[in-house]
């Protein structure tokens, strides 16, 4: 979706009659689920069995035409389909191959089966998020498969880039353990640094203080103050400058080892005034902070909407759906949120005739043996 974004060509090759997974995940709008409409938009849709007759001759045929070929399969189907990358490249030295799998083609675990949520658990990400006192939590949206295919973009990119100076084609292999592993960063850090393991902490940041959640008056809001200077600005806003002078958080390491301390004293203040107006003294005194807000009001976000990220597209069976918008702003060659999310099979017919040459009475043929 984000190539499809900023101008490549997609085309989702999808079973007939039963398509992505997704496509059956509730709930619905206008028959279609809102899951596969939120990240499927700009595609082409066509509908392909793979183990007809023609359904592989079809294939070959798109990716000739193709430069690069995106895959999910678990590792080994596609070298059993006759469609492996080192096949591939024998006739197409110059084709991008991206295979992205849940554990990765090597190591003692590849070709293990791998959603969201099993990575999630194994990559470690899962035993650092939630409350020390309750059960690991996994994150509120699909982070896994969203960062893996961030990362696919940015290697197919990568890889197109290198071909623009090599001529050469090349694999490109996503594990979606090694992409949430990497996010660890600086937790995997305290690790390697001092062979103990994080602990989960709810809200709380490991290496900064305060830099979490905090209770006004109304509302839940955050703070983060990641230094001396922002901490003397804090201080300020809260009408509290002997803070500042506090020998037990005048550096950032004595905030930390008095976490237990000021977090509470902090509560105990905001607690006096309501989120809107801590926020606005934050925000004369340059710290950084923010109100926990809902989704709805995310999605209805008049900063949101002012920077074209939230968008409207006419779909054939759901009326208007809405999307959000691209992220990646390029000033000069922008993307586009341009199409909606295809109905099953919806560009059968137009990728048959208008991107392979085939026919109509040979495309009525494909219909008749199922193989479109």
């Amino acid at each position: 979706m984000i190539l499809a974004d900023m101008g490549a060509e997609v085309i989702k090759v999808e079973e007939p009659g039963k398509g992505d997974d997704t496509r059956s995940w509730p709930p619905y709008k206008g028959g279609e689920s809102t899951y596969f409409m939120s990240v499927n938009r700009g595609k082409l849709s066509l509908t392909l069995d793979l183990k007809s007759t023609a359904g592989p001759d079809i294939l070959k045929k798109l990716i000739a035409k193709s430069d690069v070929v995106l895959e999910n399969f678990r590792p080994g189907t596609m070298e059993r389909l006759g469609f492996g990358y080192e096949t591939l490249k024998k006739k197409h030295p110059k084709l991008i191959y991206c295979a992205i799998s849940g554990f990765g083609e090597s190591g003692p675990e590849a070709g293990r089966a791998g959603y969201d949520l099993v990575v999630q658990a194994e990559s470690g990400v899962m035993d650092l998020t939630g409350f020390p006192d309750g059960p690991p939590v996994k994150v509120g949206t699909s982070v896994a498969d969203l960062v893996a295919g961030m990362s696919a973009a940015q290697g197919i990119t990568l890889a197109l880039l290198a071909r623009h100076r090599t001529r050469r084609g090349q694999k490109v292999e996503i594990s979606m353990l090694d992409v949430m592993a990497s996010l660890l960063t600086y937790q995997a850090g305290i690790y390697f640094g001092t062979g103990a393991r994080p602990a989960r902490r709810g809200n709380a940041h490991p290496s900064i203080v305060p830099y979490e959640v905090f209770k006004a008056a109304d509302a839940y809001l955050v703070l983060g103050v990641a230094n001396n200077s922002l901490w003397a600005r804090c201080c300020t806003a809260l009408d509290r400058p002997d803070l500042v002078r506090d020998p037990r958080f005048d550096t950032e390491a004595r905030r930390v080892e008095q976490r237990d301390t000021l977090v509470p004293l902090l509560n105990e203040i905001m607690g006096a005034r309501s989120a809107a107006e801590w926020l606005k003294r934050f925000e004369a005194a340059g710290v950084p902070a923010g109100r926990i807000k809902t989704v709805p009001e995310v999605c209805e976000s008049d900063h949101l909407k002012a920077r074209g990220m939230i968008v409207k597209l006419p779909h054939p069976s759901a009326g208007e759906v809405t999307v959000m918008g691209v992220p990646v702003r390029l000033h000069a060659t922008p993307g586009a949120a341009a199409t909606a999310p295809p109905l099953l099979g919806q560009h059968t017919e137009h990728v048959l005739r208008k991107v392979l040459g085939i026919p109509p009475k040979e495309i009525a043929r494909l219909r008749e043996h199922h193989a479109v």
